[in-house]
């Protein structure tokens, strides 16, 4: 129903280019892709010692069936409002929005969680830098079964509405709950094939959410080598068909010329930039490396949310012709990890994925005010 594709340096759905014929503040948009983080759409916590941190409040238990059906029922809303893409992981983001262990050491202290003295949570094993397991591969990179099928119902929907959905592979803090590369290669093969095999034409690949993040544990999906796992996935062919590749930086980052050259779209993250001058530094920076060749650009996240002010970093972006990403997490948004409240924000557990705080609806009205529609 949805087909995702790439001419040049702007992206199309079903043949057309996205936003045909638009401006936006006297420069074509012909072919951004208006999108939003929503990467724990698929979240679940099969860490019985943390999964009780996520309950709802009116249920006071978690259910990521709940979860992701009552994101499923917001995405023709979303479209309404102009949104071309979300951006969900098939091992989730932070449920606390930004992680810092301290941080999450106080909140598990809150709950009565007992916590080692050496730092490692009691009763967890010493590789869990994150606690929770947000995984949908099993150590030997095999796609857990619960985990499909509820990929396949977002994926689903978000074709049969018209929705692109970048779809993450991995996440720092969690790639560690593979045993070894060969492991992350097979969870790579299998998500790649099981995408093709159900003729999923509305995704974009992404490999690793922030491969510059230095948590990695395996150094394939290090900036070094994760282009090795891009030229990977990129090489499957099934029925004449691949997948568009690429993987995303850490806030402010630069790309390493060997992921420009393996990839068909380039990430970039706005986390952090606070000036709206350095968002266009960053894509004339991009554009000007030996290995780029004309390609999209996107930032797939961003922080910063002065829509009310003539330069912001989404306004930015679109003159600098580089689609644009909004990412939320509620009341964790200046870095300290904060539990959902089932209210704010898009990433803390439990979701509201409705269009419930004032921030959320100053972004969709401005995306309403960039496609056209307000």
């Amino acid at each position: 129903m949805t087909e995702v594709s790439i001419a040049q340096d702007g992206f199309l759905i079903n043949g057309a280019p996205t936003l045909q014929g638009r401006e936006f503040n006297g420069r074509s948009i012909e072919g951004l892709l208006i999108n939003s983080r929503m990467t724990n759409a698929l979240f679940d916590d099969l860490n019985p010692a943390t999964r009780h941190l996520w309950a709802y409040p009116d249920t006071g238990e978690w259910d990521p069936d709940r979860n992701t059906d009552e994101f499923i029922a917001m995405i023709p809303e979303y479209i309404d409002q102009g949104l071309h893409a979300v951006t969900v992981n098939l091992q989730g983001g932070s449920p606390t929005g930004y992680y810092r262990e301290e941080g999450f050491r106080s909140i598990m202290a809150e709950k009565g969680i007992p916590v080692s003295d050496d730092g490692v949570w009691a009763g967890l094993p010493s590789y869990a830098s994150q606690p929770w397991d947000s995984s949908a591969f099993n150590s030997d990179g095999g796609l857990k079964p619960t985990y499909r099928k509820r990929a396949q119902r977002l994926l689903e929907a978000c074709d049969q509405l018209g929705m692109v959905v970048i779809l993450g592979i991995f996440y720092f803090g969690q790639d560690e709950r593979l045993d070894d590369e060969r492991a992350v290669s097979r969870a790579v093969d299998e998500t790649v094939k099981w995408a093709l095999k159900q003729n999923y034409r509305n995704v974009l690949l992404e490999i690793n959410n922030e491969c510059s993040v230095p948590r990695y544990e395996h150094a394939i999906l290090q900036p070094h080598r994760v282009h090795e796992l891009i030229r990977r996935a990129r090489s499957c062919v099934i029925g004449g068909r691949r997948m568009l590749v690429g993987t995303s930086y850490g806030g402010g980052r630069i790309p390493d010329n060997s992921v420009v050259d393996a990839s068909d779209f380039i990430m970039l993250h706005g986390n952090g930039v606070s000036h709206p001058h350095r968002i266009a530094e960053m894509v004339e920076a991009t554009r000007s490396l030996a290995s780029y060749s004309p390609k999209p650009i996107l930032f797939t996240e961003d922080d910063h949310y002065r829509f009310n002010e003539p330069s912001n970093n989404f306004t930015a972006a679109l003159s600098s012709y580089a689609s644009w990403g909004y990412f939320d997490p509620g009341a964790g948004a200046g870095g300290k990890p904060m539990l959902g409240d089932y209210r704010n924000g898009y990433q803390n557990i439990p979701i509201d994925w409705s269009i419930s705080t004032p921030r959320k609806r100053a972004f969709f009205s401005f995306v309403r005010r960039v496609v056209g529609r307000s």
